[in-house]
C-alpha cells in the first residue's frame, strides 16, 4: 500500500481533473469577458448569433463583459484550491449558469430559434456545466471543506457519516451567533497533510486521541486512517497499543507524548524530523494539536466516553 494515502494527502488525478474542468471554464469566461470589455463591437460581429437579439450596444456589452470577468476571477480563485474554495467556484459558475438558463428560457418562450440556441449552446451551457461537473466530482468524493455548506446541511451530513457521535456538533450549532460556521472553518486544518506519509500521520493521530481517552474520537480517527489507505492491521495494532518498534511506533508515541504533555515529545519529534524532514514532523504536530480539540470539547460538554467503555475494534 502506498504511503501517500488517498484521502488527506496531495490531490490525486481525479482532484486534478476536477480542478482542470473549473479552470477551463475560468479561461473561457476570462477570454470572453476581455473581448467584450476591450472590443465590444468586434465581439458583437464575431458572435453571429448575437445579432439576432438586436443592434449592438457597447455599454451593455461591456457591462456583461465585467460580469464574465468577475465570474472568471471567482472560478480561477476557487479552482486554484478547489477542495477549500469550492464555494467561490460555485459562485463563479452561478453567473455562467444563469446566463445559459436565460438562453434556454428564450428558446422555450419562442424568442430565439432552436437553430440559434444549439449554435450558441457550447458557449452558453458548456462552461457552467464543466465547472459544475468539477465541483460535483469533488462533492461526490467528499474531497471538500465543509464551511461553504449551510450549517443545518453540514450537521445532517455529519449525522449520516458518524451516527450517534455528533451530539457535540448539535450543541455547537445551538450556541448563539455563528459558532458553528466558525467551527466549520476550523475543521480542514485537522486533516492537513502534504509531506507526511499517511501511515505516520494516522499513527500520530491515533496516539493523541487514545491518550485523550476518548473512545469514539479514537475510532473515528481510525476509520479515517482506513479511508486514507492505511492497512487495517496497522490501524488495529495502534488501537491495541501494540505497534512493533520503528517509525510507526515513534509517530504513535509522539502523538501520545504531545497529548499528555510529556517531555519525550521533543526528542521523538526531533527523531522524526531527522528521518523524514522537518515538514513531516510539523504536520504531525499540527494534526495532533488539532485532533485533541474533539475530546476536549466533548469532555467540556459532559458527553465524552472513555476508551475503556468502547470496543476499539475496526
Amino acid at each position: 500500500m502506498s504511503r501517500e494515502g488517498k484521502h488527506h494527502g496531495k490531490p490525486d488525478r481525479l482532484d486534478r481533473l476536477a480542478q482542470g474542468l473549473v479552470l477551463l471554464a475560468a479561461l473561457f469566461a476570462l477570454g470572453n469577458g476581455l473581448k467584450m470589455l476591450v472590443d465590444p463591437f468586434g465581439w458583437y460581429e464575431m458572435i453571429g448569433t448575437v445579432k439576432a437579439t438586436g443592434p449592438a450596444n457597447g455599454h451593455f456589452i461591456r457591462d456583461i463583459g465585467l460580469a464574465f470577468l468577475l465570474s472568471a476571477a471567482l472560478l480561477g480563485y476557487g479552482g486554484a484550491n478547489l477542495a477549500l474554495r469550492w464555494g467561490a467556484a460555485l459562485a463563479g459558475a452561478g453567473w455562467l449558469l444563469a446566463h445559459g438558463l436565460l438562453h434556454v428560457w428564450e428558446v422555450l418562450a419562442g424568442i430565439c430559434s432552436a437553430i440559434i440556441f444549439w449554435q450558441e449552446a457550447p458557449g452558453t451551457l458548456g462552461p457552467p456545466l464543466l465547472a459544475l461537473a468539477g465541483i460535483g466530482l469533488m462533492l461526490v468524493r467528499q474531497r471538500i471543506a465543509p464551511f461553504p455548506l449551510p450549517g443545518r446541511l453540514f450537521v445532517r451530513t455529519m449525522d449520516r457519516l458518524a451516527p450517534g457521535e455528533t451530539e457535540y456538533l448539535h450543541r455547537v450549532a445551538a450556541l448563539p451567533g455563528d459558532a458553528l460556521e466558525r467551527f466549520q472553518h476550523f475543521l480542514p486544518v485537522t486533516n492537513h497533510r502534504r509531506a507526511a506519509p499517511a501511515d505516520l500521520f494516522a499513527m500520530a493521530r491515533i496516539g493523541a486521541t487514545r491518550a485523550e481517552d476518548c473512545g469514539p474520537c479514537t475510532l473515528i480517527t481510525a476509520r479515517w486512517a482506513l479511508v486514507d489507505g492505511v492497512p487495517r492491521d496497522l490501524v488495529q495494532a495502534a488501537l491495541d497499543d501494540a505497534l512493533p518498534a520503528g517509525d510507526l511506533a515513534d509517530a504513535y508515541a509522539f502523538g501520545r507524548a504531545v497529548a499528555l504533555g510529556q517531555a519525550e515529545a521533543g526528542p521523538l519529534g526531533e527523531a522524526l524530523a531527522a528521518r523524514h524532514g522537518p515538514a513531516v514532523r510539523d504536520e504531525l504536530a499540527l494534526t495532533v494539536a488539532m485532533v485533541r480539540t474533539y475530546p476536549a470539547l466533548k469532555r467540556g460538554l459532559g458527553i465524552a466516553r472513555s476508551c475503556s467503555l468502547v470496543a476499539l475494534k475496526i
